[in-house]
């Protein structure tokens, strides 16, 4: 099974290939918020934008807006929020299709949970390609599964981001096994790599000292992240020397501090909050550290490898498929902070090791995880998806009659438009709803 969802993509994309128009794309996400998926949206929908295709983000949340919405306007691409309201939102896949009609989207490319939920069936009453990616496994087992079960009805094909992840959602039976592919994630390499400027220039900023070993981490403070397992490891693990770098926010912030307060390590624990220069913080560390109790297939750590780091990180989802054990840093027991610890202490004893391992995990992110590779392998998918859409008969698309009886009032808040749509349209102006004279596809 692991070799057939590897592979499948190009094998189909290959048998039916051909020139691929220009595309209107719809890419739609929880919210803007700092996140790995999020990055993905960002790298992703960059890609499709500089090859000439029309590109619209959209968030869905009760407080869908966020960083990542800048970076996606600086690339040209348009951001839209259409946010839900409270409990499930009976009017938010209604919503969904009225723009996806007026926008002339061709494909919608659903991330996560959330949008899953509400974007596949507005998709689908659109009457066009729906494209879900699973960046993760859900945490909710039972909550929502039945909302997730029934939308996948209306997905064309599933992503997961790592074989391990594809093989926990099959063992849950969340899809039908021939619509499952596998696309691993990657990032913009050309932004990470060993910098001794940026090293020597944010440990003076932080005050670490420039002998110092350090140990971080770049993620959101949240309990699946499970930092207070690396504030326990750190604290056994590192000299007097040494420090412990924690970049990002979120709700665990407070526990941790008072956790570092409470093991006496405090003045080694560095909490640098949400930081949008990750490289420069990446090449003042000497080991990362990812802890978590769950991952598809992590940025944070490809990104670390690409800056040429040795990682210490928890054997779940995908990091296996990147982190190679033993030679590229290591794999712990989730939750079990004696076997981190003791790797890290390991590293801390042995820098050439930790240097040698840093220069091997680099080598392994310079081949095989581009942001470049994943948008080809993306946009394979989406040939495939359309050609088999375009052998459908003609249609009716139920999405155009809601764009005319939404009409302008309600149509969603427009943050940003991308320049030069190309096709005669200022910036920013949006086309009127259709007619129900102009329902058939």
């Amino acid at each position: 099974m692991e070799t057939q969802i590897a592979c499948g993509i190009e094998d189909r994309a290959r048998k039916d290939s051909r020139a691929l128009q220009r595309l209107a794309i719809a890419h739609v996400v929880s919210s803007f918020q700092t996140g790995g998926a999020e990055q993905v949206v960002v790298d992703l929908a960059a890609s499709q934008r500089a090859a000439g295709h029309d590109v619209l983000a959209v968030a869905v949340a009760e407080d869908p807006d966020g960083p990542r919405a800048e970076q996606l306007r600086r690339r040209g691409v348009e951001v839209c929020l259409v946010p839900k309201g409270p409990g499930f939102d009976r009017t938010l896949t209604a919503r969904l299709a009225a723009l996806f009609a007026t926008k002339g989207v061709m494909l919608v490319h659903a991330h996560n949970q959330l949008s899953l939920v509400y974007a596949a069936p507005a998709g689908w009453l659109h009457r066009v390609p729906v494209i879900h990616t699973k960046h993760g496994v859900s945490q909710d087992m039972e909550g929502r599964r039945w909302l997730r079960s029934a939308a996948s009805a209306f997905v064309d094909a599933h992503v997961a981001v790592s074989q391990p992840t594809a093989a926990a959602v099959l063992g849950r039976r969340e899809v039908d096994p021939p619509k499952l592919h596998v696309v691993a994630n990657g990032i913009d390499l050309s932004r990470f790599a060993p910098d001794p400027a940026a090293r020597a220039r944010v440990r003076a900023e932080l005050a670490i000292p420039q002998d110092a070993f350090v140990v971080g981490s770049v993620g959101r403070l949240s309990p699946v992240k499970n930092h207070a397992l690396l504030v326990r490891a750190a604290a056994r693990a590192l000299p007097r020397s040494g420090r412990l770098l924690l970049v990002g926010d979120g709700p665990e912030r407070g526990r941790l501090v008072a956790l570092a307060r409470e093991l006496g390590v405090s003045d080694r624990a560095l909490f640098a909050g949400e930081r949008h220069d990750v490289p420069a913080l990446l090449a003042a560390l000497d080991v990362f550290a990812l802890p978590s109790l769950s991952e598809g297939l992590p940025l944070a750590l490809l990104e670390a490898m690409a800056a040429g780091l040795p990682a210490v990180a928890s054997d779940v989802g995908g990091v296996s498929t990147a982190l190679v054990d033993g030679e590229t840093g290591f794999l712990v027991p989730c939750g079990e902070a004696a076997p981190l610890a003791a790797r890290l202490a390991e590293l801390v004893a042995d820098p050439a090791l930790a240097a040698q391992m840093g220069r091997r995990g680099r080598a392994i992110a310079l081949r095989r995880y581009s942001a470049a590779r994943m948008a080809e392998r993306y946009m394979a998918l989406y040939e495939l998806m359309l050609a088999r859409h375009a052998q459908r008969p003609a249609a009716v698309r139920p999405s155009s009659l809601l764009a005319w009886i939404w009409g302008a009032s309600q149509r969603p808040r427009q943050i940003s438009a991308a320049p030069g749509r190309g096709d005669g349209r200022p910036s920013g102006d949006q086309p009127p709803p259709p007619s129900p004279a102009a329902l058939a596809s």
